[in-house]
């Protein structure tokens, strides 16, 4: 039976803990800069994840891989700077963690220290134990993303639901059960069968974020952009679009543009 719900001024791991043994749902969403990122953090999110798929909104890339750790420290730091109640996660970029431990560590110290996030998050299970031990040893707080993991597309071939074989459906439990057994404060599922997702969520301690993952997990994340509509192109099954900005936006260039054309743009208050 969940306890009543608790105010948090500032979210921490420790609430996001809490949070899952009292039955409260976790609300995660993107954010890349500053301007988005205060209205997120004001309206109630409980986590803001500076995504690698800034890859793909921010700068047009078709996939993650691209982005570099410069870029996502600029992102981060932006973000940062507008947060006051959020936790702010920032995704560690391909091909900072994946060749050795070590680099990893340094990646992930480069994130924390110029941009001033409160965690890192990475892709894969037990190919990438090593690298997540050694950052948790640093101190810094380490989430981990199974399933669909977008860095490795190329491998994949597609980005088609994953672990519906048993076999894969095996390995990512016990690849969840090993990132809460080395310290890992939380763990995103994305794309895979609502009913693994729910085991996962069950059998672990640590909260589970879903994206395509269903609703017996213990939150939520969704793309910012996604979320308000601001892309018309991107329609997967999991993703509910809150708003339509794509339009709105749309016409308010087009109603700026004519009244700019026709002088009506500024008028005789408009101007000093």
């Amino acid at each position: 039976m969940s306890s009543a719900k608790k105010n948090y001024t500032r979210i921490t791991t420790k609430s996001l803990t809490e949070m899952k043994a009292n039955g409260e749902k976790i609300a995660m969403l993107t954010a890349y800069d500053y301007t988005l990122a205060g209205i997120v953090d004001q309206a109630g999110i409980d986590i803001i994840l500076v995504g690698d798929s800034a890859s793909n909104v921010m700068a047009g890339h078709e996939t993650t891989l691209p982005i570099t750790l410069d870029q996502m420290i600029y992102h981060a730091s932006s973000v940062v700077r507008a947060v006051e109640r959020a936790l702010v996660v920032v995704d560690l970029p391909f091909g900072t963690y994946q060749a050795d431990s070590k680099e990893a560590l340094r990646s992930a110290i480069r994130i924390m220290k110029e941009s001033g996030a409160h965690a890192v998050k990475l892709e894969g299970g037990k190919e990438v134990k090593e690298s997540i031990e050694r950052i948790l040893k640093a101190g810094i707080p380490v989430m981990g993303h199974l399933g669909l993991t977008p860095q490795s597309i190329y491998k994949f071939g597609t980005y088609t639901v994953r672990a519906r074989e048993e076999e894969e459906a095996k390995q990512l439990i016990t690849d969840a059960q090993m990132l809460e057994q080395i310290g890992c404060f939380g763990v995103v599922l994305e794309k895979i069968p609502a009913a693994l997702a729910g085991k996962v969520a069950q059998e672990i301690s640590i909260p589970v974020i879903g994206i395509g993952a269903g609703n017996q997990v213990d939150g939520q994340v969704l793309v910012l952009h996604d979320m308000l509509g601001m892309s018309k192109e991107f329609s997967p099954r999991f993703l509910r679009r809150y708003l339509d900005l794509n339009t709105s936006i749309s016409q308010a260039v087009q109603s700026y543009t004519s009244d700019v054309k026709k002088g009506d743009f500024p008028n005789d208050k408009e101007q000093y």
